[in-house]
């Protein structure tokens, strides 16, 4: 039975069937690549371009970012205080469900763009001590609409940078590639 499926596989015939069932896995890996790389459907299209271009700044609204993993993501009540005092809250169609939210006593929950697999222990602190700004990482938000990852966050991309920060220091360079640093 082996020795027949192998002989078929050695075929013209069984070569194209081969072919064929390795790119459709190819596809399949793909296809699960881009969407996982798509953003979320959140609440409200929340525009950066316009908040940022206000001039508010990334740690008014993500807070967090300063002292633990996760920068945080704000609440209905942080929208709200200053949206109430604008007269445009009652008239955009695109802040009615923060309107109607507020009405029925209800919260939105945001859903969160950059994830780390839990395997990894990300925190912003040290690399808002280390000097990086916001948009090293997350981009330039002033042309971002709807939030999005400028670029694949993977292990590669982080020793990349990693490596660029230590800059020939080997004794940082041990410290910054070493795997318990994100790993533990």
């Amino acid at each position: 039975m082996i020795r027949k499926t192998f002989e078929w596989a050695l075929s013209p015939m069984g070569r194209i069937a081969v072919l064929i069932a390795a790119l459709s896995l190819f596809s399949l890996a793909a296809f699960g690549v881009y969407q996982s790389q798509q953003p979320p459907e959140q609440p409200i299209q929340f525009t950066h371009k316009l908040h940022v271009g206000l001039g508010v700044q990334c740690l008014y609204c993500h807070p967090g970012a300063l002292r633990g993993p996760s920068p945080g993501l704000p609440t209905i009540s942080k929208c709200w205080g200053c949206h109430q005092q604008i007269g445009k809250t009652q008239t955009s169609p695109l802040l009615k469900p923060m309107v109607d939210a507020m009405a029925k006593g209800e919260g939105f929950t945001w859903v969160p763009v950059a994830q780390v697999p839990d395997f990894v222990h990300f925190t912003h602190r040290p690399h808002v001590a280390a000097g990086l700004n916001c948009e090293n990482c997350h981009g330039d938000m002033t042309q971002v609409t709807i939030a999005v990852n400028p670029q694949v966050m993977n292990m590669g991309w982080c020793l990349n940078c990693h490596k660029q920060k230590a800059a020939g220091d080997e004794e940082k360079l041990t410290k910054l590639t070493d795997c318990g640093t994100c790993h533990y």
